[in-house]
């Protein structure tokens, strides 16, 4: 049976003590000698002793006198934000800050101590003098060193921007699920709020879900981390997710379970995924010379020989390029990149199956419907990756991805596939009219539209035309896809390996992806 936590209180401070996150619990730190005691110490008996015996002279001070020496601690820290525990030392920074860039390199924690230190040694001494490798010495950079400071960092930048969101009219937030390589499930949550004039995004946490990944155990993390961090659910404009039916389905999915604690809240189904859909949709004819070119790359990288020998080939012949790209289902664009290359070297590969006496593959894949199937595949899919392209990415939100789109459609309308999008009007308030026809009026609102960008033009004037404006915000702050998320699962593969199957990536995560400073 794990030990009770103790909880610091706020009367603790007249013995010269504030609390200190350290992993799950808090550990008690004094303010005179920054000295950390363990959570079983959290008991004023404990706390005065510590005063009156380490520092006599300072015991019958007011607690005005130690309220003062905690906001010179504050001051002290690494940054501004006074969140984590940070000495004055300039080792302790050091080691902070390499602690940083360990996490945003996605590198083991032990990199620190077998290579990072040995080699600023080493240089050091070469170049300085061995007194100087002897004080860079004192910088700790062993592996619990560095995890501790990236925990650290982690819940400074967690509590700066929960702050932020608290503190923003509204905020959307996108999630998704991946399976890492420990074949631990992990939910990840991203969220776009208001700060200042401009909109940010940040990784909200990286939660394993340890049994089921059903919309109940969804909701329940993310409501628990709302509950946790104080974020209104009013607030919430817009979730976004995946095509699961977890958190799509319409009775008892993650998306309808926001909706019961924020009615006004929209769901978003991933445009990205909704379009990877629909590009998979090919006349027979056509899916049948996709898989036959899928069959030849399979064949010739197949075998390590092979591939070898097709590269040879390649280089014998002068080409571009020496290899052939696999597909998978798993990336977006892999299949367009798979199919333009082969396009590229349709001779090479035409030589090398001959050359192997595939006879089968050979005929097809010379045959003219093949190669002019596969030609047409290769603009298609080449059509089909450009908008791709388009939807991915950061500060993306909902209105570029649908503009995007419907610039799409109109090309498709030019290639005989007519598609019309359908506009959705809504009854629009008296007072939202008048506000929009000063905002029409308005010559310095309309030289702000043509410098700035959506985003930050709707938040610039939210105080000026609220109803107007927060109707824009609300749309602005939706995600229209979980890009985000998917790329952060690809940063969860460099940091989680099969090495550190059993790290909590959490941490690590959000120092290596959030823009904010710790």
């Amino acid at each position: 049976m794990s030990a009770k936590k103790r909880k610091y209180q706020d009367e603790y401070i007249k013995f010269g003590f504030v609390a200190l996150q350290k992993g799950d619990a808090e550990v008690p730190q004094c303010v005179i000698c920054y000295k950390t005691l363990s959570n079983d110490a959290m008991r004023p008996t404990r706390l005065e002793r510590h005063l009156r015996t380490t520092h006599p002279e300072l015991a019958d001070k007011s607690q005005a006198f130690f309220v003062a020496k905690r906001e010179a601690l504050k001051r002290a820290k690494l940054e501004s934000s006074g969140t984590f525990r940070q000495q004055t030392s300039k080792f302790v920074e050091a080691s902070y800050e390499i602690a940083l860039l360990v996490a945003k390199n996605k590198k083991s924690h032990t990199i620190g101590e077998i290579l990072i230190k040995p080699s600023l040694l080493r240089a050091a001494e070469l170049i300085l003098g061995k007194d100087s490798a002897n004080k860079l010495s004192a910088i700790s950079l062993s592996n619990d060193t560095i995890k501790g400071r990236i925990d650290e960092m982690s819940q400074d930048i967690k509590e700066q921007v929960t702050d932020q969101i608290r503190a923003s009219p509204v905020f959307a937030i996108q999630c998704d699920e991946t399976t890492d390589v420990a074949q631990c499930s992990q939910l990840l949550m991203y969220a776009r709020f208001i700060l200042g004039n401009s909109v940010k995004e940040e990784m909200l946490f990286c939660h394993p879900l340890e049994t089921y990944t059903t919309a109940v155990d969804v909701f329940e993390v993310v409501s628990k981390f709302f509950e946790e961090n104080r974020l209104s659910w009013d607030a919430l404009v817009g979730v976004c997710t995946d095509r699961a039916p977890a958190m799509l389905g319409s009775h008892s999915g993650f998306v309808m379970k926001v909706k019961q604690k924020s009615p006004s809240a929209i769901g978003t189904h991933c445009v990205i995924h909704r379009e990877s859909l629909a590009s998979k949709t090919l006349p027979t004819e056509m899916r049948d010379f996709l898989n036959l070119a899928i069959k030849v790359v399979n064949f010739i990288k197949g075998g390590a020989l092979n591939s070898r020998l097709f590269k040879q080939l390649c280089k014998d012949l002068d080409c571009d390029h020496q290899a052939l790209l696999f597909h998978t289902n798993v990336h977006w664009l892999s299949k367009g990149n798979m199919l333009g290359r082969v396009y590229e070297l349709r001779e090479e590969v035409a030589t090398f199956l001959d050359v192997q006496r595939k006879a089968d593959l050979y005929k097809m894949f010379q045959s003219r419907e093949c190669q002019l199937s596969l030609a047409y595949l290769v603009d298609i899919f080449e059509a089909l990756n450009g908008i791709n392209q388009k939807l991915q990415g950061k500060h993306i939100n909902i209105i570029m991805q649908y503009d995007a789109i419907r610039a799409f459609m109109a090309k498709l309308d030019l290639w005989k596939c007519r598609m019309e999008a359908g506009n959705i009007a809504s009854d629009v308030s008296d007072e939202v009219q008048e506000e929009f026809l000063e905002l029409k009026f308005n010559s310095s609102a309309e030289d702000d539209f043509e410098i700035l960008d959506l985003e930050t033009f709707w938040v610039k004037y939210l105080p000026i035309y609220p109803l107007i404006s927060l109707q824009a915000v609300r749309i602005l702050m939706m995600f229209g896809s979980t890009y985000l998320c998917e790329a952060a699962f690809s940063v969860l593969v460099a940091v989680k390996t099969k090495y550190r199957s059993k790290l909590n990536v959490e941490g690590d995560l959000r120092c290596a992806l959030s823009g904010t400073r710790p």
